[in-house]
């Protein structure tokens, strides 16, 4: 089956295998869409149906420590990414476990 860590290059050849397109095709397939949506989210909200809604977030500067030292550091304000999967996707995962 699939594995748990994707990577771009796993998109590219299952892409391939399920459509036939060579493998240049599908990479830059999958790159657009990536950008396209990385540009669209970068807006503030993205709202695929059926799969969720993206949304970005700030995050607010922060005391961080580190673990194995101890030693605290400024973390610094960042945006971030918020994925909030539908109902439907929910559904669809909840119905294989």
């Amino acid at each position: 089956m699939y594995k748990t860590n994707l990577k771009k290059i796993d998109l590219v050849k299952q892409l391939k295998i399920k459509t036939g397109f060579s493998s240049n095709f599908s990479k830059k397939l999958i790159n657009d869409l990536i950008e396209i949506l990385s540009e669209v989210i970068k807006t503030g909200y993205l709202n695929l149906k059926n799969i969720g809604s993206f949304k970005t977030i700030n995050k607010k500067e922060r005391m961080g420590r580190n673990p194995k030292t101890k030693e605290e550091f400024i973390v610094s304000s960042r945006k971030s990414i918020s994925f909030i999967p539908s109902k439907k996707l929910l559904k669809n995962i909840n119905k294989f476990l």
